[in-house]
């Protein structure tokens, strides 16, 4: 029988245990193939008992910005994954079933990026699907080579996205499923003030990078230096999914 896993990690202090347990909530709600909800932490303190809690792979990285690398340690094939693996960001907002996240054929699916650059990349990793274990020569390659890698490229993401496009294996997930709350949902000025932030018709998720964060948006903000002019509302259908 296939097997199903869903992933998250949570490290720091920077999400506390309700982003979590929320994004097991949407998954259970809108995930009907069997499957298992693991998430790799340094503390599962208030984590929902249905949540398979892990320590973190260890990955002996220096104390500058993190940028994701930690992310490549969920590549190497001795950490107890199998089958098809859904990797979630924690910051991730499930308004749809997510079956076919499962079921699409092919080795590597993550989202193409709304503004690709030579700075970003093509890909954005906060949700990508592989197979357990196939990809471990990106973890390796990465611990022998940090200092050079971390010169040539930004962040976890532009590293993974860039050298599986040139393997030929990256694929994108469809870009109706995938909108950006940043790029994709939010009104522009001055309409942000009147108008809550759309949900598209077809999205399965909905993508939250940088700011505004769920919380923020929950909140109903105006986020940052520019935030007279990013303005955000709290649409409803925010309150009803993220949860």
């Amino acid at each position: 029988m296939a097997e199903y896993t869903v992933i998250s990690m949570k490290w720091g202090d920077k999400y506390g245990a309700e982003y979590v347990n929320r994004l097991y909530n949407m998954c259970a709600r809108n995930i009907t193939l069997p499957f298992k909800f693991v998430c790799f932490t340094d503390n599962s303190a208030g984590l929902d008992p249905n949540i398979e809690a892990r320590p973190l792979p260890k990955m002996d990285l220096p104390p500058d910005r993190e940028r994701g690398w930690r992310k490549l340690s969920c590549f190497r094939d001795d950490i107890g994954l199998s089958g098809r693996v859904l990797f979630l960001d924690l910051d991730t907002v499930i308004v749809a079933n997510i079956d076919q996240y499962f079921l699409i054929e092919g080795d590597f699916y993550v989202i193409e990026h709304w503004r690709p650059s030579k700075k970003h990349g093509v890909g954005e990793t906060g949700v990508y699907r592989f197979e357990a274990g196939k990809n471990r020569d990106l973890y390796d390659y990465f611990m022998a080579n940090m200092e050079k890698v971390k010169a040539e490229y930004r962040h976890e993401q532009a590293y993974v996205t860039d050298v599986l496009s040139k393997a030929g294996v990256l694929r994108f997930w469809p870009k109706k499923w995938m909108p950006s709350f940043k790029y994709n949902c939010m009104r522009p000025f001055p309409l942000c003030y009147f108008a809550d932030p759309i949900l598209p018709p077809d999205a399965k998720m909905v993508v939250f990078h940088g700011n505004p964060t769920p919380d923020q948006a929950l909140a109903g903000k105006s986020i940052g230096l520019k935030g007279f002019f990013r303005h955000v509302r709290t649409p409803q259908w925010l309150r009803d999914n993220w949860k």
